[in-house]
């Protein structure tokens, strides 16, 4: 049989171009539709219902439920509770302890550390150890305080150990020198950031053009060294010696007993000369920062009462006790034994030298006799 061909109709593709297929819609129809047995439930838990869909087809998200912060941390990931995480890994700290160290050494920004250590031998110069994380920060003696002018007969390193020895604890600033971030080791300067320090301060002006420091200011130091007699204090770069009498205004015998190195203290400055940028002379005082409390607690004691407190110096002029009340008085030696320093002892007050604010007593008690 030969093939029919249909006839050809304008505007259709030729036979040997494939072409989509459009055929009409059938029919509507009233026969029945077969559609697929109803399956019978089962009792029990209810069937799940699927979550709603938005337009794009995915699920949609409830705008009430808690959604997750990961913040990475290295090669961590941290669920934070906030969207930005406050609390730092060891990987955080390590990171931005090296990031303040780099940009001190880079832009000579001052750090602030604490002297945790001393390192050296005889034959070499000693040096401070201050610890910044995992970074070991070596300062060398000459790099961290004022070499002395004489040694009294004794080898320079032996003093300047001491010297940093009876420093540790101190609160110090240093600018970073070198680093070496494979051993962790750093090299640093204190001298470097005490000059800055000095200039900024010493030399700087306020908005009015006033001196930050001057004459009569009191102002927030450090306390670097303390000593038997007395304590080396740092008042924004520049060191100076407070001897015991400007401490505070009751009678000391040992600064040590009352102060430490990495105290803060607030000071007043009696004397200034910086007429020379590399010699300040300045002179600080810690008791006038207050009122001599001696006028308002004098009125409160009277001859012929009885006051108790404890012995703090011993000399031939008499026996000096410090009473619970903040006040100084001097008693002659008793008759019955000597007491010793840091006994309890009872006073009778005498006498009262108001214009000279001096208390003279007796002790009638002691709990140590010598």
């Amino acid at each position: 049989m030969s093939e029919t061909k249909e006839p050809h109709v304008a505007g259709a593709p030729p036979d040997d171009t494939p072409a989509a297929v459009h055929t009409d819609p059938a029919p509507e129809t009233d026969a029945p539709v077969q559609t697929e047995p109803e399956v019978k439930r089962k009792r029990g838990r209810p069937r799940k219902t699927p979550a709603p869909e938005n337009e794009s087809g995915n699920e949609a998200k409830d705008e009430n439920a808690p959604q997750p912060n990961f913040v990475m941390s290295g090669d961590q990931r941290v669920l934070s509770i906030d969207s930005r995480r406050t609390v730092e890994t060891d990987a955080d700290k390590a990171k931005n302890n090296l990031l303040d160290l780099m940009e001190s050494l880079r832009s000579k920004r001052i750090l602030t550390g604490m002297i945790q250590g001393v390192e050296g031998n005889p034959d070499s110069e000693p040096r401070a150890v201050v610890y910044r994380g995992e970074f070991k920060i070596l300062i060398p003696a000459s790099l961290c305080i004022e070499r002395p002018t004489d040694f009294r007969g004794m080898k320079p390193n032996d003093v300047l150990k001491y010297q940093i020895t009876k420093r540790l604890g101190a609160e110090i600033e240093y600018i970073v020198k070198g680093i070496d971030p494979e051993s962790g080791v750093v090299v640093a300067s204190r001298m470097d950031a005490m000059a800055i320090r000095r200039r900024q301060f010493y030399y700087g002006k306020d908005r009015d053009g006033n001196n930050l420091i001057y004459e009569g200011c009191i102002a927030e130091a450090r306390i670097i060294c303390v000593i038997r007699t007395g304590a080396f204090i740092e008042l924004f770069g520049q060191e100076c010696f407070v001897p015991l009498q400007e401490l505070g205004y009751q009678r000391m015998v040992d600064a040590m007993r009352h102060f430490a190195p990495g105290q803060r203290i607030l000071v007043k400055v009696l004397r200034l000369d910086r007429t020379d940028p590399d010699h300040i002379k300045i002179e600080l005082s810690a008791k006038q920062v207050s009122a001599n409390p001696y006028e308002k607690v004098m009125q409160k004691h009277a001859v012929g009462n009885h006051y108790v407190g404890t012995v703090s110096v011993i000399h031939l002029g008499g026996i000096w006790v410090s009473l619970d009340s903040g006040l100084d008085c001097l008693c002659n030696f008793p008759v019955q034994g000597r007491p010793l320093p840091g006994a309890r002892v009872t006073v009778k007050l005498v006498h009262i030298n108001e214009e000279n604010g001096k208390l003279f007593g007796e002790i009638v008690y002691s709990s140590q006799v010598h």
